[in-house]
């Protein structure tokens, strides 16, 4: 069976995305696994090359995902303009580059030329120069395919955090949120825990919204008159959630170690914990989607753009993890065609004979 292609957009040129991608796809053994289909040019990953110390990238230009090689790190030549690279600096540029290396990648993706993506950070006010019109990367990705239900998904060996709401500011959280929301994102954890994750029987526990989950009414009703009743609606839908669980008590107590997934209301309430937990070998992943799609856990860390410190580690994870929930799919789907067939379980990212970084 041929390895799957997986697509690799740049970012932002101008930060450390091209370092991590270098890091990660001059070890060689990453070839037994998958073929790397860079999106950008050669120009531009060669600049990136000269000033990452100590590791050799051999790469093959091709004119389209169709031509990419097995066996050899690719790159599908998306523009030949003169790129003016500003390490460190977030230009119309460097949102210009990284909209299209994102937009010819996801082309390939959605006409199957490629079985998984894998995002280097962006910057959203360069994109925002650039006039890309959403907010990230689960916006761009839920817009282009149409009637699904993108969930942001943050995975580590031991944690896996979705979001209810995700790049919004913290004032609009209350007012995005709805009974209908929280089952719709309840539902989608459920399911990509099953399928992407081989769980059988997932535990998910859904955080409250406000401190003490609303201390019965007395610090806000969201608790008891949105999630609550989603939680319940969900439990008589035959999915095993509990909830809303007091944040501050469910990390302080642990209690987040005898479940397979939370969901968190907005976006720090979920991030502060798992990257406090995880930072550096965490994954973005987007569940939701008729495709598979991850990220590292970073940005762009513009301050140490062009200056080699980099760790490769979480985007080294996230190519693993896109390529086990792409097995874990195919082994979903064959149990559902062959009964007899077993699931492998877990993801553990870095497993295997994977050396860690």
């Amino acid at each position: 069976m041929a390895v799957p292609k997986i697509g690799i957009s740049v970012g932002d040129v101008n930060g450390i995305g091209l370092e991590v991608i270098i890091k990660t796809l001059s070890d060689p053994k990453i070839l037994n696994y998958c073929t790397p289909v860079i999106y950008g040019s050669t120009k531009v990953v060669s600049y990136h090359k000269n000033i990452v110390a100590g590791h050799q990238l051999h790469v093959y230009t091709a004119s389209t995902v169709g031509e990419a090689v097995a066996g050899k790190v690719n790159i599908v030549q998306t523009w030949l303009d003169d790129v003016n690279i500003s390490l460190g600096s977030a230009t119309e540029e460097s949102g210009k580059f990284a909209y299209l290396s994102l937009e010819a990648a996801v082309n390939d993706l959605k006409s199957g030329g490629l079985q998984g993506l894998v995002t280097a950070p962006i910057h959203k006010h360069a994109m925002e120069l650039a006039n890309f019109t959403d907010i990230g990367h689960t916006e761009y990705l839920g817009r282009r395919f149409e009637g699904s239900e993108p969930l942001m998904i943050m995975v580590s060996d031991t944690l896996r955090v979705g979001l209810v709401t995700g790049h919004v500011p913290v004032g609009n959280v209350t007012s995005l949120l709805s009974r209908e929301r929280v089952v719709k994102k309840i539902v989608a954890m459920n399911q990509a825990l099953k399928v992407d994750f081989g769980i059988e029987r997932p535990l998910i526990a859904v955080l409250g919204l406000n401190p003490h989950a609303g201390d019965g009414g007395l610090i806000g009703t969201e608790d008891e008159q949105i999630i609550a009743p989603a939680v319940e609606e969900c439990k008589k839908n035959g999915i095993i959630a509990m909830g809303p669980m007091p944040a501050d008590g469910f990390f302080g107590n642990k209690t987040y170690q005898k479940v397979d997934g939370i969901l968190a209301m907005y976006h720090d309430q979920g991030l502060i914990p798992f990257k406090a937990l995880s930072f550096g070998t965490g994954v973005n992943y987007t569940a939701g989607l008729p495709v598979v799609r991850t990220s590292p856990d970073h940005g762009v860390a513009y301050d140490i753009a062009g200056k080699s410190q980099a760790d490769p580690g979480s985007f080294r994870h996230a190519l693993f993890l896109a390529l086990d929930v792409i097995r874990q799919r195919a082994q979903h789907a064959e149990w559902h065609a062959n009964p007899l067939v077993k699931s492998k379980g877990k993801f553990r990212p870095g497993a295997d004979d994977r050396e860690e970084d």
